[in-house]
């Protein structure tokens, strides 16, 4: 069929709003949605974090700029809407990417406290 854009959403929770658990939680979440959707970097079109407002000593973006072959990925990070009682110290992600997969073969990758957000899009729980 072809190579298409497809999104692939990822999100992970942090032990504590500091820049080393940020670096470790977003850079295992990357690493993780590469790995499962075997994607090459120099194909992503873009990528969107969002976190929560408890998070605020680094954006996410900028760690995942730090990773080989993301320095000319567009990124954007913006604050995660409030909603009482909702996760607290979480990451999402939603990255655009040229891939010959079809959508439904997307493996969406939720991490840690994460893992309940969204079960019915989660093909690997790690």
């Amino acid at each position: 069929m072809g190579w298409r854009v497809r999104g692939v959403r990822g999100a992970t929770t942090v032990e504590a709003n500091t820049y080393e658990a940020l670096e470790r939680a977003v850079l295992e979440l990357m690493e993780e949605i590469e790995a499962q959707n075997d994607i090459d970097p120099r194909e992503i079109v873009s990528a969107t974090f969002s976190a929560t407002a408890d998070i605020d000593v680094v954006f996410p973006a900028k760690i995942a700029r730090s990773r080989s072959q993301w320095e000319h990925v567009p990124l954007l990070d913006v604050q995660q809407m409030h909603v009482k009682g909702s996760l607290e110290r979480c990451i999402r992600v939603l990255i655009h990417v040229n891939t010959p997969l079809e959508q439904h073969q997307i493996k969406h990758v939720y991490l840690n406290g994460a893992r309940g957000l969204r079960p019915d899009l989660v093909c690997a729980q790690i």
